[in-house]
């Protein structure tokens, strides 16, 4: 017997929400061939509900749907009505903020303000941004000799596959659909099995825009399985991922044994923030503070190394736990106070206290944290090693959680070479008075993205994507229009006319 597809599940506040639980495909609600897969609440442990998963015949079917819609329609679309498409999209997101806020608060267990206010803002001012890119990416003109006319045109990959991770469901899947359906292709995403519900939500609204049945499939499944059907489907014509490092080289590998799709890996970070002996300090801890414990730590950019000038340690140390004390409320998501709240899971939990061991091991003293937070729910507190130096795995390998090593450094150049002695490139900060410092260290550091005197700030006009083992290809702004289309040239001789 099939698992009906809507379930209603029961918030801590009280209050009920219905969600989806089966794959969209082909604008419809349909039941998966593997295994149910069940959700759990980090901030109880306890399942939410049980949600379809694709086996390799549900890929296929989804592959094969947005192959024709975009062979038959979407590809015959005009820009300008893809535009007014995306734009209904986000206008109905906003008109349903709060419950995509609710459902990623359930599912992932990050603070339901935080979910509303950044996630799910940030989201439609994404759809927002790329639905004035739809009508506006041209090819050129190029002069060769007399008697040629040539040109240049961007022209859509096809179909494009997806997989997202778990820390910003809505989010992350903003940023790969946003310009991917701006520039013209239909698209397969795979959800995170642990976080899934968001994403259906995000399908019923989909349709109700008028989305032509095959432009969005979403689909749930675990990656060595359902991802890895999706990556290598010889249909398919790009990966976009964001996730690990580790299961980046897998989706390499299965580009390169079907048919060398494009890809665009966005992978871990363990970036270092730099404090300067000159840096308004007050500020630097504030910054510092977030530019770690946000999204209890659970950012690929999170800022886990501090790195900090000896002669101002101890004043940035004070200051740094006594912003960490008033920012990190921790508690239920849907408390209005809460900022901080669990991990996503067991195993994550699991992995998070065992590094806060390795760092005691290590020779790191805890000035803050170090436990966990209650007795219920995958809660940390957050931890504050010091005493740290750039050799310890708590320095060099990527946590993803509530934990931050601060050591010191004498002269910028040192605080360089720490930060640059790193697999990672992803981003980094740099806290000065000084414009030359400034320039000088983000100069030098080797990532994608570089913050001065700030932490976190995003905007959609401005790329994101990592160097090293960070991954390569850029998310947001113009430039991640490039990773959603291919150019071709044409040439004709005129004589020949």
């Amino acid at each position: 017997m099939v698992q009906p597809d809507l379930q209603t599940v029961r918030l801590s506040n009280g209050k009920q929400i219905t969600v989806h639980t089966q794959l969209f495909i082909n604008n419809e609600f349909v039941p998966g061939h593997g295994p149910l897969i069940e959700t759990i609440n980090p901030a109880t442990e306890e399942v939410i509900c049980s949600v379809h998963s694709a086996d390799k015949q549900d890929v296929d079917a989804a592959v094969a749907a947005a192959a024709k819609c975009f062979k038959d329609t979407w590809r015959k679309v005009a820009p300008a009505d893809k535009a007014r498409l995306i734009n209904k999209l986000a206008d109905l997101m906003e008109r349903d903020k709060d419950e995509l806020a609710t459902l990623d608060a359930l599912d992932n267990g990050k603070a339901f303000t935080v979910a509303r206010d950044v996630d799910i803002t940030d989201s439609i001012a994404c759809y927002r941004y790329f639905a004035g890119w739809a009508d506006k990416i041209h090819g050129k003109t190029i002069d060769t000799t007399f008697d040629k006319f040539c040109y240049t045109r961007h022209e859509a990959l096809g179909v494009v596959g997806a997989v997202i991770p778990w820390n910003y469901p809505t989010m992350m899947a903003a940023w790969k659909f946003a310009p991917a359906l701006a520039a013209g292709n239909c698209i397969v995403m795979k959800t995170s099995e642990v976080t899934p519900l968001p994403a259906y939500k995000f399908a019923v609204l989909v349709k109700e825009a008028g989305f032509p049945a095959g432009v969005v499939n979403i689909i749930t499944g675990y990656g060595h399985t359902t991802g890895n059907f999706l990556a290598c489907h010889p249909d398919v014509s790009k990966m976009a991922f964001t996730g690990s490092t580790g299961t980046g080289r897998k989706i390499m590998e299965s580009s390169s044994t079907s048919n060398l799709k494009k890809l665009q890996l966005e992978l871990g970070g363990k970036s270092a923030q730099i404090v300067c002996a000159d840096a308004e300090l007050d500020k630097a801890a504030e910054w510092a503070c977030g530019g770690i414990f946000n999204n209890h730590g659970q950012s690929c950019n999170a800022g886990s190394r501090i790195l900090v000038h000896e002669s101002v340690h101890d004043k940035f140390l004070e200051l740094f736990i006594k912003h960490t004390k008033a920012m990190i409320k921790i508690g239920d998501p849907f408390d209005e106070d809460t900022f901080h709240g669990p991990q996503i899971n067991k195993s994550q939990f699991d992995k998070i206290l065992k590094y806060i061991e390795i760092g005691k091991q290590e020779g790191a003293v805890v000035a803050h944290g170090g436990k966990r937070w209650g007795n219920k729910g995958y809660y940390i507190e957050p931890t504050v090693f010091i005493k740290c130096h750039n050799k310890m795995r708590i320095m060099q390998e990527e946590i993803f959680g509530p934990v931050v090593a601060i050591a010191t450094f004498k002269t910028i150049e040192e605080a360089i070479d720490m930060a640059n002695d790193s697999i990672y490139g992803l981003a980094g900060a740099v806290y000065t008075t000084n414009l030359d410092t400034a320039v000088t260290v983000t100069n030098e550091i080797k990532t994608g993205t570089m913050w001065v005197n700030c932490f976190d700030v995003f905007d959609q006009s401005t790329p994101f994507g990592g160097y090293k083992q960070s991954g390569f290809g850029k998310e947001l702004g113009k430039y991640s229009l490039q990773e959603y289309t291919q150019v071709k040239v044409v040439k004709i001789m005129r004589s020949n006319l």
